[in-house]
């Protein structure tokens, strides 16, 4: 009998290929007898069968005599979206970020995590285009050098000694974008099978990318001076996780600012536990009083700093940075040779040059001073409609804040994405779904021109 899933057959070739695609049954794996699949999915060893003969006739699997079904060494790509529990689309870390890419360039973007391009010192990047093709040279054709440009290097181990984070040039990589430098890491770090702790909520996309290296995730309860100490201890005593990724300068997306204490005592935890640290400092520009860093207090012996431009330089100029202990650096740079051949030259180039002339330095004021008033602005706008935040943050874009009455956020969003518009409802962030009534919104983009109309269209009271 056929169901909305299909005939039976169709029901145990989609199952087969789901197994497949999320690598449970990797390529020259088994399939389970036929006997033990009819008891499983409760149907006849004849359906069985003809699924097998199915999946072996269109090549996704191989009939051995007397053997059995095995998959074909050919096997489906990884699928992400196979590998999570299904969840709605609204609240799926890659679907909120496939909208946010994807949407109307014109619309405000409430959810996105991005500042709008006016925002961005466009002018100051295009002069460094034009000198660069002046100048010619390696950076427009050349591969950098396995660490990334020496010059920019140099200038990135000041900034972070002025955060208190000291280490030489040699203890700084250049990657392609904060997330790359991510991903390198959990290849450094871990493994498919290890137990990985974020924050409940957290940036999103955290989730998503250790989605992709299969790992377990365990998350923390997030306070407005870092992570739950009681609950943290609780993880890592009950779990045994190898790994913690967080963002302790500007959180994303409550904005909480890490407290001194909080920090001490989680560094004690770790060093307890042996637990290696990821710290997510791409905010860092966006911070008027510096908050404190792991990596400063920890002296990047566990701890591992990254950092990106694309925030505040140029979203376009994927250029990012590791900053780590010297004895490992080696396999990080082996890792990055072997999947991305090092950073990109051309934007570490351009990077050095807008940083060089002083036009950066003079935009990340500007850019703070803008943002201030925008968070004071949003602040007001959303107060009209009963959302409050959950904390008043000291620095950053972004606004976590309650909806009223039981709002859902979900919601929200499914009606907000039917007209082009993309929101960030709480339980994207939350890895145990317990923020349903929470929202990130972004200042910069709920102050651009036709915002207050969107925001009053979605969450007016009535």
């Amino acid at each position: 009998m056929a169901s909305s899933q299909g005939t039976l057959v169709e029901q145990v070739m989609g199952q087969v290929r789901r197994q497949i695609a999320s690598r449970a049954l990797p390529p020259g794996a088994k399939l389970p007898s036929i006997r033990s699949a009819a008891e499983a999915a409760g149907v006849s060893k004849s359906t069985v069968v003809e699924a097998y003969d199915r999946l072996a006739s269109e090549g996704t699997v191989s009939a051995r005599r007397g053997s059995g079904f095995y998959v074909a060494r050919q096997g489906e790509p990884l699928s992400l979206a196979d590998i999570a529990p299904r969840l709605d689309r609204a609240i799926d870390p890659l679907w909120v970020s496939r909208q946010s890419l994807e949407s109307p360039g014109e619309l405000p973007k409430p959810g996105c995590g991005w500042l709008p391009p006016a925002w961005l010192p466009e002018e100051e990047v295009r002069r460094a285009l034009r000198a660069m093709a002046r100048d010619g040279g390696g950076a427009l054709a050349d591969y950098g050098t396995p660490l990334g440009l020496p010059a920019l290097r140099q200038i990135l181990a000041r900034r972070l000694g002025e955060r208190g984070v000291h280490c030489g040039p040699g203890q700084i990589m250049l990657t392609e974008s904060g997330t790359q430098a991510i991903d390198l890491l959990c290849r450094l770090l871990i493994a498919p099978g290890d137990t990985v702790l974020v924050d409940d909520p957290c940036y999103f996309n955290f989730l998503a990318l250790l989605r992709a290296h299969r790992v377990t995730v365990v998350s923390v309860p997030m306070t407005a001076e870092g992570p739950d100490l009681a609950a943290f201890e609780h993880a890592l005593v009950t779990h045994r996780p190898r790994l913690y990724i967080t963002n302790s300068g500007v959180h994303n997306p409550t904005g909480a600012t890490l407290s001194l204490t909080t920090a001490h005592r989680l560094l004690r935890l770790a060093d307890a536990h042996d637990l290696t640290i990821i710290e997510d400092d791409i905010f860092a520009d966006f911070d008027e009083e510096p908050a404190p860093r792991l990596a400063a207090l920890d002296g990047l012996e566990r701890v591992i700093q990254i950092g990106s431009f694309s925030k505040t330089l140029s979203a376009a100029v994927r250029c990012g940075y590791v900053a780590i202990r010297a004895d490992w650096m080696d396999r990080l740079v082996d890792l990055s040779i072997a999947t991305a051949f090092g950073a990109g030259r051309l934007s570490s180039e351009l990077v050095l040059r807008v940083i060089q002339d002083g036009s950066y330095r003079r935009h990340v004021q500007t850019l703070r001073a803008r943002l201030r008033k925008a968070r004071r602005a949003t602040i007001e706008r959303l107060g009209a409609l009963n959302i409050v935040p959950w904390i008043e943050p000291r620095a950053g874009m972004f606004l976590w804040c309650q909806l009223p009455g039981g709002m859902d956020a979900a919601e929200c969003a499914r009606a907000a994405l039917a007209q082009g518009v993309v929101l960030a409802p709480g339980d994207v962030f939350s890895l145990t779904r317990t923020a349903p009534d929470f929202m990130r919104f972004n200042v910069a983009q709920c102050v651009a021109p036709g915002a207050a109309g969107l925001l009053e269209q979605f969450f007016a009271p009535g």
